[in-house]
Formats: structure tokens, C-alpha cells, sequence
């Protein structure tokens, strides 16, 4: 019942190392990983060795170990090693204070840093993992819909075309109206002239 061994994350022909407190900021490590990455493993050891940076001595141990892992774990080329990958990443943060003016304290942050180094064989292919395509439904599965959406617009059709043939007949009844209405007008006039002839008479 013992424990079952992870898995290898690295690819077939690298291998990698890790330091998780180094004692200075993410921003200064970075410095120093920026000078290494995509360099020869030799030739990366040499520049780190001759540094004016503090730190530059604990990144080349950790690239040391990843030398020291490809040729024993993995059976790798020393010759053909080179840095693929050097990144940075937080790690804690100490706090501490110091005495001010007045009775106050005002903060001290001592960061922490965390270094990975990858170093790969030249001609060695990286694997990526296949990302599978989401399943498409089937073509009998999907018919039924469309014939679904073909017959509803022809219902719709037809309820536009019965909405609209009562408004056709409202405007039918409508129209009589109008001519009855020009009908009683030469009516008004008839009234009028008879007053005006009945006025004449009377004068």
C-alpha cells in the first residue's frame, strides 16, 4: 500500500531544478535569470560564475542541480544542454519594523523568491498534449430540428395573414361613411342659398 509515484511533468529530453527561498525580490532575480535563458549550459555556468550580483551565485547552483538531473535521471548529452526556460516566481515575505519619529513604526518587507530552471537537449522535440475537439451531433439527431424551424415561420405567416384581414374589412365599413358625409354637404349648401333668396324677398 505505498504511495504511487507522480508522474514526470518535463518532457523527453529536458529536466529541471528548484530553489523556493532565495533571499532577495523577484524583480532582482529576474536580472539575473534574463542573463542565462536560451544560452548553452557552459556558457550560461560561466557568465553566472564571473556576476557582480549577489544572487548570481545561488542561480548557478540550481542550474548546476538541472545539469546534475538530465545527466543522471534522464540519461541527457551535457554537451547538448542548453536553458530553455529560467522563471521567477514570489515566495514569503518577511515583515519587520523599524522605530520613527514620534512614537510610530513604519514597515520593513523582506521578500523571498523562488527560481525554476529547465534546461533541454538540442534536437530534442517537445510534446504537446493533444487538445481533443468537442463532438459534433449527429445528422439525424439535427433533421428533426430544422423541419421544426421550417414549419414554424408558415405558422407565423398565417396568423399575420388572419390578423390582418379584419383590418381590411374595418376599412371597408369605413369608407360609406366618407360618402354619406359628402353627400349632407351640398344639402348645408341648398339651406343657405334658400335663406339668402328669402332675405331678397323681404327687402
Amino acid at each position: 500500500m505505498g504511495q504511487t509515484a507522480n508522474e514526470r511533468r518535463e518532457g523527453p529530453g529536458e529536466a529541471k531544478a528548484m530553489a523556493k527561498y532565495l533571499r532577495t525580490s523577484p524583480q532582482k532575480l529576474n536580472l539575473v535569470a534574463q542573463t542565462i535563458r536560451g544560452k548553452n549550459a557552459g556558457r550560461a555556468l560561466t557568465d553566472l560564475e564571473f556576476s557582480s550580483r549577489r544572487i548570481a551565485q545561488d542561480v548557478r547552483k540550481v542550474l548546476q542541480s538541472a545539469i546534475a538531473n538530465a545527466e543522471n535521471n534522464h540519461g541527457l548529452d551535457v554537451d547538448k544542454l542548453y536553458v530553455a526556460e529560467a522563471y521567477v516566481g514570489k515566495s514569503i515575505t518577511m515583515k519587520r519594523w523599524r522605530a520613527r519619529a514620534r512614537g510610530r513604526a513604519s514597515k520593513i518587507m523582506k521578500p523571498f523568491s523562488r527560481l525554476t530552471v529547465v534546461v533541454r537537449e538540442r534536437g530534442a522535440e517537445v510534446k504537446k498534449p493533444a487538445v481533443k475537439a468537442p463532438a459534433k451531433p449527429k445528422a439525424k439527431e439535427a433533421a428533426p430540428k430544422q423541419e421544426a424551424k421550417k414549419e414554424a415561420p408558415k405558422e407565423e405567416a398565417k396568423k399575420e395573414t388572419a390578423k390582418k384581414a379584419p383590418a381590411k374589412k374595418a376599412a371597408a365599413k369605413k369608407t360609406p361613411a366618407k360618402k354619406t358625409a359628402a353627400k349632407k354637404a351640398p344639402a348645408k349648401k341648398t339651406a343657405a342659398k334658400k335663406s339668402a333668396a328669402k332675405k331678397a324677398d323681404k327687402e
